[in-house]
């Protein structure tokens, strides 16, 4: 049996959930909640990052972060389910993957700022940098939605955009129509998104 070590919150930790039951795997796996900020988490001694998700394997081995456990997964499920093995459509992926969790890094900065620091400490100039991020990434997508799809950049999408009605409060909907629209149909056509929502 897998271990999955994640958080119901994490972006990249239901990132793998879905991707794990597209490919047909996720009974294979055991999740066990983690907390990053607890020193006595078992996480520390796992990932030396005390980051997650991470992955332990049957042989003691453990993975991390999400891109090399969903390619993992991948692997096991037979290859080239979730991340394309045909070159030109596997870079396009990667590459949609790449600004969909650097478009979560922005954003959990951004939490990590208020949740870590007292009021005093925090940095107005660090947040803008970060806010500006999730801007532009947005726009981007905007300008530009990919094909609804069930590869990994389509669910780093849905699992970024997941974030931030998380923790934003829902705030990009009323400027992005056409990510709406696009997440709307991914949930339709992907049961794993709703079944791996926060709660």
């Amino acid at each position: 049996m897998l271990k999955l070590r994640s958080s119901p919150a994490s972006p990249f930790g239901r990132k793998v959930k879905i991707a794990a039951k597209l490919l047909g795997v996720f009974e294979r796996i055991e999740v066990v909640a983690t907390s990053t900020t607890e020193p006595d988490d078992p996480i520390r001694a796992l990932n030396p990052l005390g980051k997650i998700p991470a992955l332990e394997l049957g042989d003691g081995a453990t993975l991390f972060d999400s891109r090399v456990i969903v390619e993992y997964l991948d692997h096991l499920a037979g290859g080239g389910r979730v991340i394309p093995a045909e070159p030109e459509e596997r870079f396009a992926a990667l590459r949609l993957q790449a600004l969909c969790d650097g478009l979560c890094d922005a954003a959990l900065l951004q939490v990590y700022e208020f949740r870590m620091r007292a009021e005093g400490e925090r940095s107005q100039n660090w947040l803008d940098l970060q806010a500006g991020k999730v801007t532009r990434t947005l726009a981007a997508l905007e300008a530009s939605p990919p094909p609804v799809g069930q590869g990994i950049g389509e669910i780093a999408l849905a699992c970024a955009l997941g974030y931030l009605d998380l923790r934003f409060e829902g705030r990009w909907r009323d400027e992005h129509p056409r990510l709406v629209t696009w997440l709307d149909a991914f949930a339709a056509a992907t049961p794993a998104y709703a079944e791996t929502a926060p709660h």
